[in-house]
């Protein structure tokens, strides 16, 4: 016989084998039909001791390289085929010592078979090595999309403990930034829940523990003694003994996110220097997930903190006068705007109450910005809330000495009951009139007018005062709603008459009623399409018996 890029080829039978065979890079056995071993070559007697000629195959090669040759052979069947060669024969595979190699069979005309041993044993590691690196790609990949598909911090941990788990160790615990003197940590065992909860413990007590909740490097798994564990790191209900712990760091964006402990028992292998290097990759994988986790909680706390201020306010009755409010921002996904409503209670029952609906130019966070700063200087300017004309002064110089270059447009209403009566002073500011819908259904627009507020140095305002009856209300509206445009063409406004009809057949009715009967007209014309921020408040004098005599109604009767 002799090779061809390392597929045994037939040697002429005039040759001398033996000869060959003492040249050959591989060991090669011949054995014939009954199980003896013919011929060894120097390479086989070296790896097998027991083969010699004369020799029962049983005794001389390893069992799997028996059983291939009696079914090649005696049974007359070809050996089992894990792989073929290009053009080669078919071949087994087997390990020998700590070797692995491939059996290469030749048949001769006598029934001989000669087997060729090829170590492949390299081969064989370095395509173990590959499936493991690929199979590390994927669980880091997999790792990636599953860490980053949530924002909550208690489900990122989770989901650390438990891949961690199901890839790396028998136990998982994956412990955040302490608060004070306690850890919030997640346990993970392989095949259970991951369970959450915080311990009071030192960090200390753990080498490599205090080090990692730093950032600092980790130190070699060999270092850590797993039997001086502390008893919070084993999760209740694991039964094993550890035998190997790694403590890594999760590296956050500028900031450590937490430490990964990872605990193997003695069922499974201690980590090797290898595994803790990917343990490290998995880690910063995992810290980076939390991190973007924990930042977009602090992100949301303080933007609920500062919706708050931002957000109107919730309307009620109040000291006898119903007032109720509705606000819509411009985009589907926005919560505040241009638009704004308050409503300043007076310092007893018997004074007036303040009630502001305003509209910033612009929309969206930008505006909504203005607008808490109108809402605060407003506040602060509540004493003086008799004075409307003093107060659109101020306000107006506290905006033109701002770095906000946009203007706001204001109504200024106080609201006051008066027996069974609801007293009204009205003051704009650049805003569309109020509108006042009377008991029989008639609408009347209030004719007050004033100066844009945060435009020109000084402002012009002119206050008006009315009276609503019992049933009676007063609408602020933005011009949200008047130039909402829709309808059946999709480009025609809404207009202050179609505004006007709509409250005209809302008389009589509860204030919040006639908000969502307005809001809900609105929406029906605008359809899907664009529109500004809209801002509604009504005010309503409710429907009670006059505790006072009063001839007549206070219709139509306007006093500047």
């Amino acid at each position: 016989m002799a090779s061809t890029e390392g597929v045994p080829v037939p040697i002429p039978e005039q040759r001398s084998a033996s000869g060959l065979w003492t040249l050959a890079p591989y060991p090669v056995i011949m054995i014939d039909e009954a199980g003896t071993v013919v011929e060894t070559n120097p390479a086989a007697a070296l790896l097998l001791e027991g083969a010699v000629p004369g020799a029962n195959m049983l005794d001389a090669v390893p069992d799997w390289l028996a059983r291939a040759h009696l079914e090649a052979v005696v049974d007359g069947r070809r050996p089992a085929r894990e792989h073929r060669d290009a053009g080669g024969p078919p071949s087994v595979s087997g390990r020998i010592a700590a070797h692995s190699f491939e059996a290469h069979p030749t048949r001769s005309q006598d029934g001989k078979v000669v087997w060729w041993l090829v170590d492949d044993t390299d081969r064989r590691l370095a395509e173990e090595t590959l499936a493991t690196e690929r199979e590390r790609t994927r669980f880091l990949a997999e790792a990636s999309s599953t860490l980053l598909a949530s924002l909550n911090t208690d489900r990122c941990m989770a989901a650390t403990a438990q891949m961690a788990t199901e890839f790396l160790a028998d136990v998982a615990v994956v412990v955040a930034p302490p608060s004070g003197s306690r850890l919030p940590v997640a346990h993970g065992v392989a095949g259970r829940e991951v369970t959450r909860t915080v311990v009071a413990a030192d960090p200390s007590g753990l080498p490599g523990l205090s080090e990692a909740l730093q950032g600092f490097p980790p130190v070699p798994s060999r270092w850590i003694d797993p039997a001086a564990l502390p008893d919070w790191v084993v999760p209740q209900g694991f039964d094993g003994t550890v035998r190997s712990v790694v403590v890594t760091p999760l590296p956050g964006h500028g900031v450590p996110a937490g430490a990964l402990i990872l605990l193997r028992s003695t069922d499974h292998a201690q980590f090797s220097e290898n595994e803790e290097i990917f343990a490290r990759l998995f880690a910063a994988r995992a810290g980076a997930a939390l991190s973007a986790s924990r930042l977009y909680s602090e992100q949301s706390a303080i933007t609920r903190t500062l919706m708050r201020d931002l957000l109107p306010p919730r309307l009620e009755r109040l000291n006898g006068v119903e007032i109720a409010g509705g606000y819509r921002a411009a985009g589907a996904s926005e919560r505040v705007g241009g638009d704004f409503y308050d409503v300043h209670p007076g310092s007893t029952t018997a004074d007036a109450s303040l009630v502001v609906l305003g509209d910033v130019c612009g929309k969206g966070l930008d505006a909504a910005v203005l607008t808490g700063k109108i809402r605060n200087t407003l506040q602060a300017l509540v004493p003086m809330a008799d004075d409307h004309e003093r107060v659109l002064q101020l306000l107006n110089g506290a905006l033109l000495t701002s770095h906000h270059t946009r203007f706001a447009t204001l109504v200024l209403a106080s609201v006051q009951r008066a027996e069974s009566q609801v007293r009204l002073r009205l003051t704009s500011a650049g805003h569309p009139a109020p509108l006042v819908v009377r008991t029989d259904g008639s609408v009347e627009e209030v004719p007050t007018r004033g100066s844009l507020i945060g435009a020109l140095p000084t402002i012009e305002a002119r206050s008006v005062e009315t009276v609503l009856q019992p049933g009676e209300t007063c609408l602020l509206y933005t011009d949200g709603f008047t130039e909402a445009r829709g309808g059946p063409l999709g480009d025609e406004l809404f207009g202050e008459e179609r505004l006007k009809k709509a409250l005209s057949e809302c008389a009589g009715m509860p204030g919040e009623a006639v908000v969502e009967r307005i809001q809900m007209l609105a929406s029906q014309w605008l359809r899907d399409g664009s529109h500004d921020d809209m801002a509604v408040v009504v005010i309503s004098a409710p429907h009670t018996a006059h505790l006072g005599a009063v001839n007549g109604r206070a219709r139509g009767r306007y006093t500047a």
